[in-house]
């Protein structure tokens, strides 16, 4: 009897058990809308900065009003100020397409950095620090994931993913309505706003400046792009080809790989001579091809040696169009056999062998997953309090990516000509080979055919790859110039937007 009461007992407990777990959702999701608030406090500038951290998720609609995902965001708000209707917001993302908005995130404006050492190379324990050098001091900032990156995710299997979410278009559009909602939510009507892309990022934030303006009336003060791509504005052929070889020249210059007379130079001596030599010998001997006479070819070869250091004969098998990916691979290759990094050509890699006409793998991305992942994951359970066994996607699945019709530098050229207020600043890394520092400064002078704009749009240089702010002088010196970007761009009191 007493058997057969602790068989039922026991029974009784299983089916409790079992009852209470058919209750629960054991699903690996995200909520749709979810926050979670810390408060916290910092050091920027000698100075101390109070300021809320919000991490949660926001839905995306359809045209219908019905949920079809949800973006996760991070928004820090300084807690000190009572008006922010002066108080701008800066909206920020990344790039890929696919790409969280993590790298940007503790890595370049947000109040928290990587930990690494100066040169922006992966050190134990990973984790995160105080970030001294935050624009947080002179705006508050939002970190944007695109759906399927970090932790936002489609929300509707129904939904058509390319045609709603995966292309040049389609991402502009449905951020737009986004922004709109957090802006409204958040009570951010009044206060001047910016918008700062990375990479892809920056055909992002282009489009979104014009969209913001035209379906939402949202109206910008300033767009910053970082490392920016070609925005649709074209640069085929020999321009293509041509525009490479001053980022050549920084890669070498960093790697002493220069003949003795260049090499001597600082970089910001040697830069403007590559650059003149880039466009006013190269460009237009290039343009004849192979009717180049054999003495002019030879010659070219020898210059391009001495800008790129790479050897006369490798320049000349390449008919003096050099790729990007053979450079990344010979430029070493009789010195120490190593290669150099893709997007921050100051990293080397080990390949299987050294024959070959493009590295292994990109030793720098590798660098930098390194010590991203394990920070982001780190810091958003541990110090903002924001728990979930969802995988944040670093890089998350986009593709196919539908690209027809990039107008994006267009859009960017109409957004400033409908809107005085609106200012432009680009900052590029000398050694990143994959959106070069030189097109970047090519599409900053195509962007404005007319030249009447030129006094909005600013240019800024620094001695490091596509992300420039992992090295920790230029993570200050580029948070010093986009702190200056953003007050300069703030009009006067009383100043109107009118031409």
């Amino acid at each position: 009897m007493k058997i057969l009461y602790s068989i039922l007992i026991f029974c009784m407990l299983s089916f409790l058990s079992f009852a209470q777990n058919e209750d629960k959702n054991y699903d690996r999701s995200i909520p749709v809308e979810t926050e979670v608030v810390t408060n916290h406090t910092t050091t920027i500038n000698d100075k101390k900065i109070p300021y809320k951290a919000t991490v949660g998720t926001q839905p995306v609609w359809d045209e219908n009003g019905k949920v079809a995902a949800t973006l996760f965001y991070t928004y820090y708000s300084r807690t000190d100020v009572a008006d922010q209707s002066n108080r701008p917001l800066l909206i920020s993302f990344n790039g890929g397409p696919g790409s969280a908005s993590v790298w940007m995130h503790i890595a370049y404006t947000g109040p928290m950095t990587l930990t690494i050492d100066d040169e922006g190379y992966p050190i134990q324990p990973y984790g995160v620090k105080t970030n001294p050098f935050s624009v947080l001091d002179v705006a508050d900032i939002v970190f944007v994931n695109p759906v399927n990156t970090g932790y936002s995710r489609v929300v509707d299997k129904e939904v058509d993913a390319k045609k709603m979410f995966f292309g040049v278009n389609q991402d502009v559009k449905y951020l737009a309505d986004w922004i709109n909602t957090f802006v409204t939510r958040s009570n951010r009507w009044r206060s001047p706003k910016f918008l700062i892309g990375e990479s892809y990022g920056t055909t992002r934030v282009s489009g979104l400046a014009l969209e913001l303006q035209n379906r939402q009336w949202m109206y910008l003060n300033g767009v910053v792009l970082v490392s920016p791509t070609d925005l649709g504005i074209k640069r085929d052929g020999i321009v293509k080809s041509a525009n490479r070889l001053p980022y050549f020249a920084a890669a070498a210059w960093f790697h002493n790989a220069l003949s003795p007379e260049l090499q001597a130079l600082d970089l910001d001596e040697l830069l403007p001579k590559a650059e003149a030599f880039a466009m006013d010998e190269l460009l237009p001997a290039m343009a004849r091809g192979g009717f180049l006479p054999e003495d002019e070819m030879k010659s070219l070869a020898k210059k391009m040696s001495m800008y790129s250091g790479l050897s006369e004969k490798s320049i000349l098998q390449n008919n003096l169009d050099v790729s990007t990916s053979f450079f990344w691979k010979d430029l070493l290759r009789e010195r120490d056999g190593l290669t150099v990094g893709r997007l921050d050509s100051r990293y080397k890699g080990l390949d299987k062998t050294e024959s070959g006409v493009r590295p292994d793998f990109n030793s720098e991305l590798t660098s930098w997953l390194h010590s991203f992942t394990p920070a982001i994951n780190y810091y958003f359970r541990n110090e903002l309090n924001f728990e979930t066994d969802v995988k944040y996607n670093m890089f998350g699945p986009v593709r196919p990516w539908d690209r027809s019709g990039d107008k994006t530098g267009e859009n960017l050229r109409q957004a400033m000509a409908q809107n005085p207020y609106l200012n432009v600043m680009i900052q590029s890394g000398y050694y990143d080979g994959a959106t070069s520092y030189f097109d970047a400064k090519y599409s900053m002078w195509q962007l404005d055919p007319s030249g009447k704009m030129k006094d909005r749009l600013r240019f800024e240089g620094y001695r490091s790859g596509h992300m420039m702010y992992l090295r920790r002088e230029d993570l200050k010196k580029a948070n010093n110039h986009l702190r200056d970007f953003i007050l300069k761009s703030l009009p006067g009191e009383n100043v109107p937007a009118k031409y």
